[in-house]
């Protein structure tokens, strides 16, 4: 038992930049699929068959240990978007590798391709509902400094990890909640003010939206609070958890409306 610790901080410390834990892009799908129209589920269902939205959610991150060259070469760089300070996020320099933004263009134009298989509409489709809950990540939509906060260390209630992972998982698990339990209550909360609202398949809104929270969710730093390295983490409890979860549930209720929104419209051509 005492080497239990050090196993979980040496796992968060080396984790990829994923956008969401397991359960958050889970949480986006479900909040998704209880809000597409008919047209789109019945799309969906001939693309991914019995395969629902929320075990499709989390495919992306599964095969990235996948060693064939798209998974290891082709497809990293589909899980980010850099933003650099001053840049507006309509005009953002998309690098030649790609990125979450010309990702979604290209899983986008597959779907809607008569000539392309269902293996190939199937990939796309998983893509599409993950990435879209991605953008809704303020640290996927990093500003090229510090690889999304994953370079930014922390101490998350004794635990050594870094800022990402408090955003990707921290925060959730907390929570003690499964996916459809947490998925529930946040649909449990919304109101047609606020579905409408967020009714928006726009992804350059939503990465707009996650800059502005990116450049507020890094905590203080000095000698007392931490600096965000290894030799001195910023120390974040309660006070953050406190201010920050509520915002982490709006983003991962958003980002279901926004995907609901978002297939609607890719199926609607």
């Amino acid at each position: 038992m005492l080497l239990a610790a050090p196993v979980i901080a040496s796992v968060a410390l080396s984790a990829p930049a994923n956008a969401w834990g397991p359960i958050g892009h889970r949480i986006s799908a479900e909040i998704a699929q209880d809000n597409i129209d008919g047209r789109t589920r019945a799309e969906i269902v001939e693309i991914l068959g019995h395969e629902g939205l929320p075990e499709a959610s989390t495919w992306p991150d599964e095969e990235r240990s996948n060693p064939e060259p798209f998974w290891q070469e082709t497809a990293s760089p589909f899980h980010y978007v850099t933003v650099p300070p001053g840049t507006d996020a309509g005009s953002i320099p998309h690098p030649p590798e790609g990125d979450t933004l010309t990702a979604l263009d290209g899983f986008v134009a597959t779907l809607r391709n008569d000539m392309a298989t269902r293996e190939e509409k199937a990939l796309a489709l998983r893509f599409v509902v993950h990435l879209v809950s991605d953008l809704h990540m303020p640290l996927h939509a990093g500003d090229g400094s510090d690889r999304g906060g994953n370079d930014f260390i922390v101490d998350w209630f004794d635990m050594p990890t870094n800022l990402h992972w408090v955003w990707d998982e921290g925060m959730i698990l907390r929570q003690q909640l499964s996916y459809s339990e947490y998925a529930a209550r946040l649909e449990d909360r919304m109101g047609p003010d606020e579905v409408l609202a967020w009714w928006d398949a726009t992804p350059e809104t939503w990465v707009a939206e996650s800059v502005a929270l990116r450049d507020r969710i890094y905590p203080a730093t000095g000698e007392e609070a931490g600096m965000g390295t290894r030799e001195a983490p910023a120390v974040l409890r309660y006070d953050y958890n406190w201010e920050w979860s509520p915002t982490v549930e709006t983003r991962l209720a958003q980002s279901g409306i926004r995907l609901a929104a978002y297939l609607d419209w890719v199926f609607a051509r």
